[in-house]
C-alpha cells in the first residue's frame, strides 16, 4: 500500500510541474520554484569509476574516506527497512548532523563545481549521478531527485518517478554505481551562487544507497588521415635523413 500510494505522489507531483511553465514545490520546509527545469532520465547504464576512489558522493548513507578535496558529503547512515528516505546534500565532511529533509548549511558554489569538472576533463561542465544501490533483491524506488539553485530556490533539474521499483542493482551492495542518472549541466548558471541536491527513496530495504558525481569527459581526438598528421611524420623522417647527413659530413672532415 505504502509502495503504491508514493507511486501516486510522484504521479501527481508530475502533472503539477508540468501543468504551467512555472510552479512549486516544498522541499526541507522551502519553497523552490520550477522554471526551464531540465528533465532528467533515469537508465540502468553503470557509469564507469569507483565511489569510492574516485567520484565524489554528494549524498551518502555511509563514510567516504576517499572524499576528493573540498566535497563534503552527508551520512544519513542508512540502516534498511526505511519507508521514506529524504536527504538533502551537504558541504560539510561527513555530516552525520543533517536531518531527514533538511537543507545543510553548507552547500557547493558554482565556482567549485565548475573547477572540478574542468580539471577532470569536462570543459562542456556536463554531469551525471551514479547511483550505487543496496538492496535484499527487492527492488527500491527512486521517488525523486534534483538540483537545486541555493540563492534563488529555484528547481534547476529533476527527476520525478513514474514507476514503482525503479532502482536495480547489478552491483549490490558498496563499491560501484549500478544505474546513471542524468544529465546536469552547468552551463549557464551563475559561479556566486550556491546548488545542492536532493533525493527522496521509497521501499528502502538495506543499506546504504548513496549518490556519486561523474564527470562527462571528453576525450581529447586523435588527428584523422588527412589532417596535419602526415605532414608531421614526413617533417620528422625529414629531420632524421638531414641529421644522418650532417653525421657523415663529419665523418669524412675527420678522416
Amino acid at each position: 500500500m505504502r509502495r503504491y500510494l508514493g507511486a501516486a505522489v510522484a504521479a501527481s507531483l508530475a502533472t503539477f510541474v508540468l501543468a504551467l511553465p512555472a510552479q512549486a514545490i516544498v522541499l526541507g520546509g522551502t519553497e523552490w520554484t520550477f522554471s526551464g527545469v531540465n528533465t532528467l532520465t533515469l537508465s540502468e547504464a553503470v557509469p564507469s569509476g569507483q565511489q569510492t576512489t574516485n567520484l565524489p558522493c554528494i549524498i551518502c548513507g555511509d563514510h567516504q574516506p576517499l572524499q576528493p578535496s573540498g566535497f563534503g558529503y552527508n551520512d544519513f547512515g542508512n540502516t534498511g527497512n526505511q519507508t521514506n528516505l529524504l536527504f538533502f546534500s551537504s558541504g560539510i565532511v561527513d555530516d552525520k548532523t543533517l536531518g531527514s529533509d533538511t537543507l545543510s548549511a553548507t552547500n557547493y558554489s558554482g565556482t567549485f563545481l565548475t573547477n572540478y569538472l574542468q580539471a577532470g576533463g569536462d570543459p562542456n561542465l556536463t554531469f551525471s549521478i551514479g547511483i550505487d544501490v543496496n538492496d535484499t533483491n527487492v527492488n527500491q524506488t527512486l521517488e525523486s531527485f534534483f538540483f537545486l539553485d541555493v540563492t534563488t530556490h529555484t528547481v534547476l533539474a529533476a527527476f520525478i518517478n513514474s514507476t514503482t521499483g525503479n532502482l536495480v542493482a547489478p552491483n549490490n551492495g558498496t563499491g560501484y554505481p549500478d544505474m546513471t542518472l542524468g544529465t546536469f549541466s552547468l552551463a549557464g548558471l551563475d559561479p556566486t551562487h550556491e546548488y545542492a541536491f536532493f533525493a527522496r527513496i521509497s521501499g528502502a530495504n538495506d543499506g546504504p544507497d548513496s549518490f556519486f558525481l561523474v564527470p562527462n569527459v571528453t576525450a581529447v581526438p586523435i588527428p584523422a588521415v588527412g589532417s596535419g598528421l602526415p605532414m608531421l611524420i614526413a617533417g620528422m623522417m625529414g629531420l632524421v635523413a638531414l641529421n644522418r647527413k650532417r653525421k657523415a659530413r663529419l665523418n669524412l672532415n675527420a678522416a
